[in-house]
């Protein structure tokens, strides 16, 4: 029996890919993923099998990939950002099962809260949410739910999956949910191709970004109450009194 490592390659860039991540790409037979995701590898680790899938197609892949570890074959499945937020982690675990093989072993990796906020300056300092605006698995009034709590506990929030060619007005929609609490001016940034080509970071307030022409590419940062820009970049005080 092989084993199944799931893989979070960070951004996407190989200077932001933990030593972890790296060891186990090298040592394993058979690279599974989404096949923007494997491209983003395939140069780094010609030597490997290589299993793809499109978009929406992630149990087919969890399964190709539990599959190839079941002949004997150590297999990484890579995901974008962390293994585990958003990742196929947690798909893999209920596709297993209870069974005991194949081992599974999980490897985190630089999720795009974070690599985006540094690339925005310092948004995240205090407490935050991080919330998918994508309804395909989680229904939008959920979605609306933790959007209007989110703001109402006057956290950062941080919003992935912004938009899509299929749901191009979820962050308006998004953005008019939280005006309701929060004012217009709230200070706010979106980054974008975080450590890939055409990275680009903007700071905007709430209002302003209701109407900016997100996608895919897009993390999108909502600052709390303190937020404040230093310079052009986007800081959240750590909000500890000094002692």
């Amino acid at each position: 029996m092989g084993k199944l490592i799931v893989v979070g390659i960070g951004p996407g860039d190989w200077e932001d890919m933990t030593v972890r991540a790296d060891r186990a790409l090298r040592s394993c037979d058979v690279i599974v993923g989404y096949h923007v995701y494997v491209d983003l590898v395939r140069d780094r680790y010609p030597d490997k099998e290589f299993l793809t899938t499109g978009m929406t197609r992630e149990t087919d892949r969890c399964r190709m990939a539990l599959e190839a570890a079941r002949e004997g074959k150590t297999v990484a499945m890579v995901c974008s950002g962390d293994s585990g937020i958003y990742g196929m982690a947690g798909l893999i675990y209920e596709l297993r099962g209870e069974a005991a093989e194949p081992e599974v072993e999980v490897i985190p990796g630089l999720t795009a809260a974070c690599s985006g906020g540094a690339l925005l300056g310092a948004p995240l300092t205090h407490d935050f949410a991080v919330i998918s605006l994508s309804d395909r698995l989680t229904p939008w009034e959920t979605i609306e739910r933790r959007l209007s709590a989110a703001a109402s506990a006057d956290l950062s929030i941080v919003l992935y999956n912004p938009a899509s060619h299929g749901r191009p007005d979820h962050l308006r929609r998004a953005c008019d949910i939280l005006l309701e609490t929060l004012p217009p001016q709230r200070l706010c940034g979106v980054a974008r191709n975080i450590r890939r080509a055409g990275e680009s970071a903007q700071v905007m307030p709430l209002g302003e970004l209701r109407d900016f022409p997100a996608d895919m590419f897009c993390t999108v940062f909502i600052g709390n109450s303190q937020t404040r820009t230093i310079g052009e970049l986007l800081v959240t005080p750590r909000g500890y009194r000094d002692v």
